[in-house]
């Protein structure tokens, strides 16, 4: 089913490119449209993982470096009936993590040393559980095909702008559909990108819950990288990868925007859902 909603956010990529294409410049913009889609499509499922990695220097550990959070992951893969991923530690005092990858066997779980720092053994494990249910249910590769439909929106508008005055600097006509794609679809498509990131983080915290049986973990973890990010925030943060951390990483920042721009939920109300979790569990 995931895969299945990956797809179809890739055909909506694909179709809103030919459309706006043809808008644009005719049946020649709908073909050089059409190859940008693809390009672009290809491109986020192979190597949007190494660019985001690569972006906050992250570097692979292993067993022989980091015993001690290599264990957890593998503990918790084992309860997942996950393969291991490709673990790394990301050189940032601001405690965060992220998991990105296309798929089960090519997946990476990331951590900032100040997140290693910060928090018990229980609460790393709480949030590698949250970083794996990620992995577990594609969401790695969904919020990554999302950040590329927000970006190529926003870019198809910047055509758009550009189609709609004519070389001597005098406006065209450009008509209805000019204007919605340069003023309506990137607001539309970044609402979009938000919506999906907040449901996908309940959903990881619920399978992190799940996982672990210790909700309160994850909780508590929450709690602490909160009111961390209240006071600072993450070093080569950009908003293209901020749906992928734990806690959006602008820390404060973020709390300024109207909540249809949020890529996180409340974390007070994420904590009362695993709450609500962890009452349940004490019931059954």
């Amino acid at each position: 089913m995931e895969i299945f909603k990956t797809a179809i956010l890739m055909g909506i990529l694909t179709f809103v490119f030919v459309f706006a294409g043809g808008q644009i410049g005719g049946q020649q913009g709908m073909v050089m449209a059409f190859l940008m889609a693809l390009g672009m499509n290809f491109f986020s499922y192979f190597f949007s993982d190494k660019l985001v990695l690569k972006r906050y220097n992250a570097v692979q550990v292993d067993e022989s470096n980091a015993s001690g959070l290599f264990q957890i992951v593998r503990e918790l893969c084992e309860k997942a009936n996950l393969p291991m991923p490709k673990v790394y530690i990301i050189p940032e005092q601001v405690p965060n993590a992220f998991a990105t990858g296309r798929n089960h066997t090519n997946a990476a779980v990331a951590v900032t040393e100040g997140l290693l720092n910060l928090l018990s053994k229980d609460e790393i494990q709480g949030v590698i559980a949250h970083e794996l249910s990620h992995v577990k249910h594609y969401d790695i590769l969904t919020g990554s095909i999302a950040a590329v439909i927000a970006g190529a929106i926003a870019m198809l508008a910047n055509m758009a702008q550009f189609g709609m005055v004519n070389r001597d600097g005098n406006r065209q006509g450009g008509g209805i559909a000019t204007i919605v794609m340069a003023v309506i679809l990137p607001l539309a498509a970044t609402i979009i990108q938000m919506a999906i990131s907040r449901e996908r983080e309940y959903k990881a915290d619920k399978g992190a819950a799940m996982m672990t049986g210790k909700p309160e973990h994850l909780a508590s973890a929450l709690k602490k990288l909160e009111n961390y990010s209240k006071s600072y925030v993450m070093q080569n943060a950009n908003p293209q990868s901020a749906h992928m951390f734990i806690i959006n990483p602008f820390g404060q920042l973020a709390n300024t925007f109207s909540s249809l721009f949020r890529t996180h939920p409340l974390t007070t109300d994420r904590i009362a859902a695993l709450e609500e979790i962890k009452q349940q569990l004490r019931n059954n």
